[in-house]
């Protein structure tokens, strides 16, 4: 007789995969900081959107794709949506830290999550956020959190939302071309910000290594990652694992930004951790915030 045993490696593959992809993209945030002192927030965003963008389209090679005058609208919503939320996110890392700039973002994927419900327990994740939110902001520790960073972290949040609502719709007539053409969009939306405030700079020959791997790290490598993991699981698993990305933002920004984050913080961020977690755990259907969406 068969045996219908599952290797245990087979379980535990897809969440590999998705921890690497959720590390990378953290790592990649890290060190798109270290181009903050000569290009700007708004310049390694631009270099991070045009060299991705670069990469996405040589892998999906969007122009085979038919796209009507229809639906054209879903698609500039969701490109927008990601180039405004690239923008917002590393304008917040230049005053915040990474861990509670992803924290505050995630606000966005959470409210997606929770929209809608009619479970009496969802009403617990909502106050969890909350006070997660109360606890990170106004912390009176070694590190007060600069507000107006905090305003943009929450504006790429609202972005974040707009980028999967607009995003699930989008790729479902087009699938993974939808990620190429999306980006070229955001890229147009993000770059003249860039170019605006860094100009020539950004061609600087030296900046080429380290933006190129801030692209390939934040965009190319998790999006692969993602995309073979999301095959291999339940969406809601997805969905429970990525809430996790807050936690691996603020260890990534300790450890290569030397970014310390006073206890009380950290209670913030797992406050919305479990928040996130729950809400994935209970909404229907069930919600994947893709990660790869945040800079």
């Amino acid at each position: 007789m068969p045996s219908s045993h599952v290797h245990p490696a087979a379980s535990w593959q897809p969440v590999a995969l998705l921890l690497v992809a959720m590390l990378s993209i953290q790592a990649g945030a890290s060190m798109a900081k270290s181009l903050f002192p000569v290009v700007g927030a708004t310049g390694a965003t631009a270099l991070r959107l045009g060299l991705a963008t670069l990469i996405l389209m040589a892998v999906f090679r969007p122009w085979r794709t038919r796209v009507t005058r229809a639906q054209w609208p879903l698609l500039l919503f969701y490109g927008a949506s990601l180039g405004l939320m690239n923008l917002l996110f590393y304008k917040a890392l230049e005053t915040v830290p990474l861990g509670i700039a992803v924290a505050l973002e995630f606000t966005g994927p959470l409210a997606v999550a929770l929209f809608g419900s009619r479970h009496l327990r969802d009403v617990v994740w909502v106050a969890l956020a909350v006070m997660g939110l109360v606890l990170l902001v106004p912390e009176q520790g070694a590190r007060n959190v600069d507000l107006v960073g905090a305003a943009y972290a929450l504006g790429a949040g609202a972005c974040w939302a707009m980028y999967i609502v607009f995003g699930q719709r989008a790729g479902n007539a087009h699938g993974p071309q939808t990620v190429a053409i999306g980006s070229c969009i955001a890229a147009v939306v993000a770059v003249p910000f860039g170019v605006a405030h860094a100009g020539t700079a950004l061609l600087a020959p030296a900046l080429l290594p380290v933006a190129l791997a801030v692209a390939l790290l934040s965009t190319a490598i998790p999006y692969s990652l993602e995309m073979v993991a999301l095959t291999k699981m339940p969406t809601r698993t997805f969905g429970m694992l990525m809430s996790l990305e807050p936690a691996i933002a603020a260890v990534c920004g300790l450890l290569f930004l030397h970014e310390h984050l006073s206890l009380l913080q950290w209670l913030a961020i797992a406050a919305i951790i479990v928040a996130s977690a729950g809400a994935a755990m209970s909404s229907r259907p069930p919600v994947a915030t893709a990660g790869s969406g945040e800079g």
